[in-house]
């Protein structure tokens, strides 16, 4: 494979293993039923995929409470199955990018079950974030699901997980937690691993003294405010750190920061020359249908990352958030979306499903839920279930092909019509204007360049390309030049509301 900054201008596909494809009959995605499906990804067009946590976890958030970093779950497989899996992808030009989660354990790993046996202020305890027995929490720090964010232990100490109980936080200031998740990288690289994704990049690190945020609802802050407990300046040391891993590894090696910031500039920090390769760009992702919105939002992207001579990340959907066919309330504004997407310049992540035009579902059964957000909101918040639905392959078959025995750990609603088998070769799809997209794609390069265009349109180039994204209520003339994909059919040479069109 070519190894050049492969990353600058990569497609990845990222696949939440539990939901992708089961290979054994189970219910559950695994390894062995992503192996078997790695010739969609190449004929889909991809360049790598990102695969979530398939360590050994009890599953109390989906495998991101990790108990062995260096094992596969039984759910998912074996290291065998790994390593097949990693060959044939390889095989196949795909490089393959896997999921590590720094800043938090699993409540049963063997470093937190030692801790707990130990007693306070004991060496082991130290590799946690624990505070002495008091009344009332050390601050007034609050879980990204919900409620607090400290636990009593028996004794009484006080110990911080910024998500689930079952997820306590690193104390990234111990020698103990560096040393490991160096030896951990190196594990995953020795195995031929092409990189990671750096699981709340920006929350290891926390403000000397733990200061309390002085006010609830702390989530609506993230990305906008700062917080005591992200985004601090100490988490750069360890990614310099981390970087000189990765550079002493043939084949160009990468990570990817999942780090929420409160300035694009902020955000820059992790892709400085010396640090990770890439940062998600959630700006984008949180961008309204505006024409003047989203322009912004690019220019201020790229601009940053340009300060820093890192490539941008574009991206609509992933495992975390609802679904954007969903979150637009329009499957015409999800294929638009994804033209101007697939225009712009630097690396592009894909959710398994949105290449289907998979939308949100809303309607799954309570007691089918198993994301921890929604039992700790006391079944307020739905929770991020509904965009993990496993996907529909076969429009016919029990369960639409995820499983040959017709089981799904969550239940699938009626996506016949939506299925692999059924999109495959139709001309209008979502499947086929992705792929074309996707192909197309590969053969355009150079910087973003504006064109004069009514304030609710986009106008763009990039080398031959020009893309438009028509956001008003009317119709506007296509450009000059031969068309080569459109989100939307073009009666009369007019691009149609809410829809998108590729010319050169």
């Amino acid at each position: 494979m070519p190894s050049s900054n492969w990353w600058r201008t990569a497609a990845i596909y990222e696949i939440y293993v539990r939901s992708f494809a089961d290979g054994n009959g189970d219910g559950e995605g695994d390894l062995i039923g992503l192996r078997e499906r790695l010739p969609y990804l190449k004929d889909l067009g991809v360049d790598a995929i990102w695969l979530t946590p398939f360590f050994r976890s009890p599953m109390i958030d989906g495998g991101y409470d990790v108990a062995d970093y260096r094992d596969v779950d039984p759910m998912f497989g074996t290291l065998a199955d790994f390593d097949a899996m990693l060959a044939a992808a390889h095989a196949l030009d795909i490089r393959v990018i896997v999921d590590i989660v720094p800043n938090h354990t699993s409540s049963q790993h063997a470093w937190f079950a030692e801790a707990l046996a130990a007693p306070p202020g004991s060496l082991a305890r130290d590799r946690y974030i624990f505070r002495p027995a008091t009344e009332e929490p050390p601050n007034d720090w609050e879980s990204i699901f919900g409620g607090r964010a400290w636990t009593r232990t028996p004794d009484g100490e006080w110990y911080l997980h910024l998500f689930d109980p079952a997820q306590p936080d690193l104390n990234w200031d111990n020698a103990d937690v560096r040393a490991e998740f160096e030896s951990v990288l190196r594990f995953w690289l020795d195995r031929g691993v092409d990189g990671f994704r750096v699981d709340v990049a920006h929350g290891m690190v926390k403000e000397a003294g733990l200061p309390s945020v002085g006010h609830p609802q702390q989530i609506g802050l993230l990305g906008r405010e700062p917080l005591p407990y992200f985004d601090q300046d100490g988490v750069h040391e360890i990614y310099r750190a981390w970087r000189k891993i990765l550079d002493s590894y043939p084949g160009d090696r990468m990570a990817v920061a999942e780090a929420w910031a409160s300035t694009p500039r902020r955000l820059a920090r992790y892709v400085a020359p010396d640090e990770l390769h890439q940062a998600f760009n959630f700006d984008f992702l949180a961008a309204p249908w505006s024409a003047a919105e989203l322009r912004a939002t690019v220019d201020a992207c790229i601009e940053a990352a340009d300060s820093v001579g890192a490539p941008t990340t574009w991206v609509l959907s992933n495992h975390d958030k609802a679904r954007h066919v969903t979150r637009f309330g329009s499957s015409s504004v999800a294929r638009a979306a994804a033209l101007l997407m697939l225009a712009l310049p630097g690396a592009v992540y894909l959710y398994q499903g949105e290449e289907l035009g998979l939308p949100e579902v809303l309607d799954l059964p309570d007691d089918a839920r198993q994301d921890p957000v929604w039992h700790r909101s006391g079944g307020t918040d739905p929770g991020r279930d509904g965009c993990r639905v496993p996907l529909p392959w076969i429009a016919d078959a029990p369960a639409y092909g995820f499983s040959a025995t017709g089981r799904s750990w969550l239940p699938q609603p009626d996506w016949s019509g939506l299925a692999v088998s059924a999109q495959l070769g139709v001309p209008t799809s979502v499947l086929e204007l992705y792929r074309e997209a996707l192909r197309l794609r590969r053969t355009f390069n150079g910087p973003l360049a504006w064109h004069p265009s009514p304030a609710d349109v986009l106008d763009f180039q990039r080398g031959d390309l020009r893309c438009v994204v028509n956001l008003s209520s009317v119709p506007v003339p296509v450009p000059a030049g031969e068309v080569l994909l459109s989100s939307a059919d073009l009666a009369g040479g007019l691009l149609p509301p809410d829809a998108a069109v590729w010319v050169r």
